[in-house]
């Protein structure tokens, strides 16, 4: 179980309500996407995704971005259960999607680095250590059914 100082709860909570759900989770989804390629053959029914114009001004990876990072807000209300909470989503994952379990360590770097961009000077060492550890605990439930 992961202990969390009342400073990286407010932390957190003060991270969510500064995100722009619409534009940050389409945002980190392209750049995983741009920048990882390979990641892309989870998403074949998505349509055009060839180059990083196509990715970027893709409907469907805008829509599924933005389910993703709402898919967040489960861990935030969850905080001491994490790895209960996504149980299913694991399980769903690991066995009928087949996604690898690294990808999703790469999507939560995208995050960050597109939280850091938009918020700029205001996401401070502490931030970005309250948030990757967030992350982390996200990433490490994700992959739970794997281990």
């Amino acid at each position: 179980m992961v202990e969390w100082t009342e400073s990286e709860r407010a932390i957190i909570q003060d991270i969510f309500s500064r995100i722009n759900y619409e534009t940050v989770g389409p945002a980190a989804l392209s750049r995983c996407l741009v920048v990882y390629p390979w990641t892309r053959r989870y998403f074949g029914n998505f349509g055009n995704l060839y180059n990083a114009d196509a990715i970027m001004t893709n409907p469907k990876v805008a829509a599924h971005g933005t389910i993703i990072l709402h898919g967040l807000d489960r861990a935030l209300k969850n905080m001491d259960n994490i790895k209960e909470t996504y149980a299913e989503l694991s399980v769903l994952h690991s066995e009928k999607l087949h996604v690898d379990p690294d990808n999703f360590r790469l999507l939560a770097d995208c995050i960050t680095i597109v939280l850091a961009s938009q918020m700029g000077k205001e996401f401070t060492t502490d931030m970005q250590a309250a948030f990757q550890k967030f992350m982390s605990v996200v990433v490490s439930a994700l992959g739970r059914q794997y281990h």
